[in-house]
Formats: structure tokens, sequence, C-alpha cells
């Protein structure tokens, strides 16, 4: 594996808060400058990856949701027709 098939698997296996607690990291040490191009370029992947993982993990509790909430009303609408 490379280097960054490796930091991109690691990535996606952190749950979302720790994806967003290490992206706000990100961010900050960007924010505060004093790093080198090479330390920022690697930081903004590294922040692209994670948020990439924060996007996901939404996407999926949005789509578990929105299942759960179509199943209430076909529920609802099941009882009506009773």
């Amino acid at each position: 594996m490379t280097g960054k098939t490796e930091q991109t698997a690691v990535a996606e296996a952190l749950g979302y808060e720790q994806a967003r607690d290490e992206l706000i990291e990100v961010v900050r040490r960007l924010e505060a400058g004093g790093t080198s191009l090479e330390e920022s370029l690697a930081l903004w992947e590294r922040g692209e990856e994670l948020a990439k993982v924060c996007r996901r993990w939404l996407d999926g509790a949005r789509a578990r949701l929105d299942a759960a909430l179509a199943e209430e009303e076909q529920g609802e609408a099941d009882d009506g027709e009773k």
C-alpha cells in the first residue's frame, strides 16, 4: 500500500466524532499558519479526507433517518386504512 492509500484507509476507519475532532485540529493548525508549504499541503489533503469521512457519516445518518420516517409514515397510512 502507498502512504496515501494507507492514510485514506485509516481516515475511513474513524468514527464521525473522531474524524470531526481531527478535522477541527487540522483547520486550527492551518489557520494558525507557521507551517511550510509542504506541511500545509499535507494538512489540507488530510482535511479533505476527513471532511469526506464526515460527509459519508452524515449522509448515512440522513439515509437512516429518512428510512425510519418513511417507515413511520407508511405505518400511519396502513393504520388509517383499517
